[in-house]
Parts: C-alpha cells; sequence; structure tokens
C-alpha cells in the first residue's frame, strides 16, 4: 500500500471511531486510536482530519461555543512530555486530572443559566440544555455568598459517571464514558440525572475580571459552588512525571474515570486558548504500557560470570500481558533509581518484549527495605567485582563462565546439531573444557551421548554422533566477527564486532593489538564499552590465536564482496529460506542487515508490499526501495556476477 493509499485509510479509520467515540459507543481503545492518529500525523501533519472534533447529531439544535473546544496536544510517556516541557519552561507546573467523559459548555448570562453545548466538532455543539438541568453540578445561578454573581460567558467541565452508577444502573454500558455519552444525547433527556458536571475552566465576555489567573479561576468555580477538579502544583517537569506515577496508582479509588493529567502554565494565556489546539497545555496521558506495582524481591540472574539484578513484583497487566518481573541491567541502573523492597515502582513495556522499571514512586511512610548486593560468586566462591555498569565474577577458570562462553560459541557460530543440552554434559563429563576442545572431539568421543540404557544399537545411534561430529567441522571457516562474537565477551556481539571490522581491523591481529582508546574513537563505541572489550580480548587472546595459528579455524578474508556498501531489513515471511538465512547470506556477500527501517537503509525485503505494516509506511515515507524475496534473489545472483 502507498502512502497515499495508507493516509486514505486511516482517514476513513478515525472519522469512523471518532464519531463512534462521541455517540457514546467506543469501538476501539483509547490506546488503539492514539496510535491512528499519531500515524496521520507523521504522514500528513496538516490533514485536515486532524482538525476535526467530535461528531454532530440531527437531534438537537446547533450553538456557536463561547470557548474553542478543540483538542489538546498530547503526550502518551514521560520521554514525550519532557520534549514539550523543555519548549514551555514555567515557573511551576498546573496539574489536572484529564476527566474521561464527555465536555459540555455552559453558557450563563448575568449570572443564570441559559444554555448547554456539547463538544461537537470544537465550534458548534448541540443544545442539550433540558438534559443538562437534571445534571448533578450544573448550577441554575451562580451565586457567591449569597449573592448573584453577574457573570456573563462561559464554564467549561466533563460530563461523568460514577463508577458507583454504572455498576447499578448501567452496567450493560462497555464503561463510564460510553454510558455518559449516551444519556446526555437522549432526546427525551431520561438518565440525565445519573450525570454529573465537574468543571475546570471559564471565560468571562462582558471584560468583567473575576480571576487573573489559573488557581484563582478554580478557586472561584469552588466559591461559586462549582465541582472542579483536582489541581495540584508542581515546581518542575520530574515533579509531573513522579505526580503522573502516583495518580496511576491512586486512580483505581476515585469515583470516576480519568485518563490522563493536563498540564499548564499558570498565566491565563487568551491568544492560545483561543486556538483549536491550544500549545501552551498538554494532555499528559497514562498508558497501557505503564503500571505502577509493589516490588517484593530482587533476584540475581548469572549470566556466564556477570550477575544481573531482577526486579520481582505484584503482577501488573501490560498490552494485554501479564507481568511479574522486570530487568534493571546492572547495580548502576538499580542504584540510580533508588530501588527498595518495598518500594512502589513504574513498570513500562513500550514497544519492547522486555519489560523495564522507569521510576520510583516516593512516598512518605511507606516501610521499605535496601536491596542486598552478594559479594561472593555462588559458583566458585570467588568475591564478586563491582564495577557499577556490571556485577562479575573476575575468576577465569569459574565453571559458569566457562560453560556459558561455550554455549556462546555453538549459539553465533550456529552450529546447529551440537545443541545445548549435549554441550553442557559434555563440560560435565570434562570432555570439553574450551573452545579448542569442541573441535578435537572425535565420532568415538560423541557416540556415548547417543546411547542410552534399553538400545544396544550402538552401530544405528552412532549416526546421531556421525552427524554432529559432520556438523563441527564444516563450521571451521567463519568470518571475522562471528568468531569474535563467539567469546563471549561481555556486550561484544556480532554486530559491534563487525562495525570494528569495517573500520578497519579487519583481522586478528589488528583487533587484538587495538588499544582502548582506538576502539573508542570508532563510531557508536563508548568507553565503558571500549574497556569492556579490550580487557576480553586480551583475556581470550591466546587461545584466540592458538585457534587460528594452528588451523582449527579459518577466518574468511574480509573483501568487498558481493553485497558491500548495502543493507537489507527483512519483515513477514520468506518462501524459500528461513530470514536468519536471508540474514547470512547477505552478510557473507558483504552486505549487512538491520532489523528496522531508517533513512540509510538500502531495501526493504517483503513478500507483502501492499502490507500496512508500520516498516511498509516507513519504507515509503523515506522512499526506500521496497522489493520481494524473489527479486533479492536475483539481486543478489547479478552483484555476484
Amino acid at each position: 500500500m502507498g502512502k497515499a493509499e495508507t493516509i486514505k485509510e486511516l482517514e476513513q479509520l478515525i472519522v469512523k471511531y471518532q464519531k463512534a467515540y462521541y455517540d457514546g459507543e467506543g469501538i476501539i481503545s483509547d490506546a488503539e486510536f492514539d496510535k491512528l492518529w499519531d500515524e496521520l500525523k507523521e504522514l500528513d501533519p496538516s490533514n485536515p482530519v486532524l482538525q476535526r472534533v467530535g461528531a454532530d447529531s440531527g437531534n438537537f439544535a446547533k450553538i456557536k461555543h463561547i470557548m474553542p473546544m478543540g483538542s489538546q496536544e498530547k503526550a502518551a510517556n514521560p520521554e514525550q512530555f519532557l520534549a514539550w516541557a523543555e519548549k514551555h519552561k514555567y515557573d511551576k507546573y498546573l496539574v489536572e486530572y484529564k476527566l474521561d467523559g464527555a465536555s459540555l459548555e455552559l453558557q450563563y448570562e448575568n449570572g443564570v443559566f441559559v444554555r448547554a453545548v456539547t463538544r461537537g466538532d470544537g465550534a458548534i455543539g448541540d443544545d442539550i440544555t433540558a438534559n443538562a438541568r437534571k445534571m448533578g453540578g450544573v448550577l441554575p445561578e451562580i451565586r457567591k455568598d449569597g449573592q448573584l454573581v453577574p457573570f456573563t460567558g462561559g464554564i467549561r467541565g466533563e460530563v461523568i459517571m460514577t463508577h458507583e452508577v454504572h455498576r447499578q444502573y448501567f452496567s450493560d454500558k462497555a464503561n463510564c464514558r460510553n454510558a455518559a455519552n449516551g444519556l446526555m444525547k437522549r432526546k427525551d433527556g431520561n438518565g440525565s440525572e445519573y450525570l454529573k458536571l465537574i468543571t475546570y475552566d471559564a471565560l468571562s465576555t462582558d471584560g468583567k475580571t473575576f480571576f487573573t489567573n489559573e488557581q484563582e479561576k478554580i478557586k472561584w468555580l469552588i466559591d461559586c459552588g462549582f465541582n472542579v477538579v483536582k489541581l495540584v502544583i508542581c515546581m518542575n517537569p520530574e515533579r509531573v512525571i513522579a505526580y503522573r506515577a502516583k495518580v496511576m496508582e491512586e486512580r483505581k479509588n476515585l469515583e470516576y474515570d480519568i485518563d490522563g493529567l493536563v498540564v499548564k502554565e499558570s498565566a491565563i494565556n487568551y491568544e492560545d486558548a483561543s486556538r483549536n489546539r491550544p500549545d501552551r497545555q498538554i494532555a499528559f496521558k497514562f498508558s497501557l504500557e505503564e503500571a505502577v506495582t509493589t516490588l517484593r524481591k530482587i533476584e540475581w540472574s548469572i549470566n556466564g560470570g556477570t550477575y544481573t539484578p531482577v526486579a520481582i513484583f505484584d503482577e501488573v497487566e501490560l498490552n494485554g500481558t501479564k507481568v511479574q518481573r522486570a530487568s534493571l541491567a546492572n547495580p548502576d541502573t538499580m542504584r540510580k533509581l533508588g530501588v527498595q523492597i518495598g518500594s512502589h515502582v513504574v513498570v513500562v513495556k513500550r514497544g519492547e518484549i522486555i519489560p523495564k522499571i522507569e521510576s520510583v514512586v516516593e512516598e512518605k511512610g511507606l516501610e521499605t527495605k535496601p536491596v542486598e548486593m552478594p559479594c561472593i560468586c555462588e559458583v566458585c566462591g570467588t568475591a564478586l567485582v563491582d564495577e557499577g555498569s556490571r556485577l562479575y565474577c573476575p575468576n577465569k577458570k569459574c565453571s559458569k563462565r566457562i560453560l556459558h562462553q561455550l554455549l556462546k560459541f555453538q549459539q553465533v557460530v550456529d552450529i546447529r546439531d551440537l545443541g545445548e543440552t549435549l554441550v553442557t554434559q559434555l563440560f560435565k563429563d570434562k570432555r570439553v573444557q574450551s573452545i579448542s576442545d569442541i573441535y578435537s572431539l572425535s565420532v568415538e568421543d560423541l557416540v556415548p551421548y547417543f546411547l542410552n540404557e534399553e538400545s544396544i544399537e550402538a552401530e544405528k545411534k552412532s549416526l546421531g554422533a556421525e552427524k554432529v561430529y559432520k556438523s563441527i567441522q564444516s563450521h571451521r571457516r567463519m568470518r571475522l566477527s562471528v568468531f569474535l562474537a563467539g567469546f563471549d565477551i561481555e556486550g561484544f556481539g556480532e554486530t559491534l564486532a563487525e562495525k570494528l571490522v569495517q573500520s578497519g581491523y579487519n583481522n586478528l591481529e589488528k583487533m587484538l593489538t587495538a588499544t582502548q582508546e582506538q576502539i573508542a574513537g570508532v563510531y557508536g563505541f563508548a568507553d565503558i564499552m571500549a574497556r569492556t572489550i579490550k580487557e576480553g580480548l586480551d583475556e581470550n587472546a591466546e587461545e584466540m590465536r592458538s585457534l587460528v595459528e594452528s588451523g582449527v579455524i579459518e577466518i574468511e578474508s574480509v573483501g568487498g564482496g558481493a553485497l558491500a556498501g548495502l543493507s537489507f531489513c527483512f519483515t513477514g515471511e520468506l518462501v524459500t529460506m528461513k530470514r536468519a538465512d536471508a540474514e547470512q547470506l547477505v552478510k557473507k556477500a558483504g552486505g549487512s542487515t538491520k532489523s528496522s527501517v531508517t533513512k540509510d537503509l538500502s531495501y526493504l525485503v517483503t513478500n507483502d508490499k501492499e502490507s500496512g505494516s508500520s516498516k511498509n509506511v516507513k519504507a515509503a515515507k523515506l522512499g526506500i526501495p521496497v522489493i520481494d524475496e524473489k527479486e533479492f534473489l536475483i539481486l543478489v545472483e547479478a552483484n555476484e556476477k
């Protein structure tokens, strides 16, 4: 599907779902709707559909708003909010609940209620005055200290249904918002008495001044007897983020639904408020990708010689998946977050498979206790080294480290018939204690592992041993990046190794003699990473040289390659080969592969060019050629000639 077709489809979907939403029968979740909205905004920022708000009804008279009732800028996560806050620096940030109901404007003349207007298209809405008179919180007159207040203008609020009312009378409706939307627009007005208005804005139209800033406005609404939204003051964006996390936990105890916070400045900016989409305030929404929960304990996962903290917390649901654990990466991350046992933490899963803890909710009076750090390797008893970014066992002969390296080598080199179980058993039996030992295995060494107590068909069973032996022997020749990645150096996988190879360290000796400073000078390598890589190369240099110099391993010479300089991203299913095999084909021909579509990608390979997938859409936007599997194979063959 091309860009124009994608935009048209998004327009149709947004209009359809928006109408259903404002008619009180929402079809999809807010998160799903926001994704469609964001996708259209990215493809066509000035699209007219993005300027439309609400839906019209043919059953009511049309009335023009006093205050524009457009849409708000929105942030779906702390990163987006901070990006907005960087451009909007205020002395203090006023933060209100973002009510999940239906917007309504009350219009008053000299303090007397005259009409109520729905949101409609943002400029004109439906006159539902008769229904509004039945709602709680809609005042027939504005009075203060017993005296009529001569206010002429608009009062804006949100019509909501409480959870208790929904449970008792309208449980057949999907949620409180849908029920409220439906009831407030009933022609006969039945059911409006179950609704409640909570206000948060006011605008005088006759020049009289009743308040000079947002705080005074809320106080004035309270003094006049209106229900108002909760307001707090945060002195910086970080406190706003912390407050949001706190509210995410507390909202389940509120009597009505909220779906985020509204953040604004204290000063009243009439020019900004008159826009269809005000710039100086933002809806900081909650997300299905976030949840607040209680940290119960820290487990330490041992990967090779590295100890990684794993948080165990009360189960939460993120994007439809139940989650109870998340990696904390390393001791430094854990310390910076300030996690303790019993802490309330924000868990996120933003487009990632693995959830993580993003922050700690600070609460007074909460009973917590410090996390106990392991000091001794539980395998060999050696004192662990805490470098902050890594907690590890320094003993090169630690059995956990050795086994992990053997398994890593088998996985990276892709010796498929030599599986994890067999490697582990060979290690336990002390037949394989190093990478060199793998290549010294004979068929006779392997035969016992393909026999069992109930079988004496040794000759038949040795076919398995023969297969493994041949598989090992067929994996003696490999690229330098694969060879290096197989040695299980912390953070030094095939992709990073290939970067070093491409930057000029294209043989083993150049790689082993490179200094930490030289490695750090390569784009994408930080100082700490360079140090870890250098230490790992030094530690394994003797065995690396021995394997190559003795001819056990042959490193492929680095040449131009048929696909040199070209990059490929594969998406969807392939017919003639597995995706991993296709990626291997590219790498062997000197090309590179990417897991996502970026502006420097050469080709996106897919057998469904018309798919509306995010990768196809992004490729179309960036003008990246999209080819199918057949075209990919032709390209490979053509470049080989």
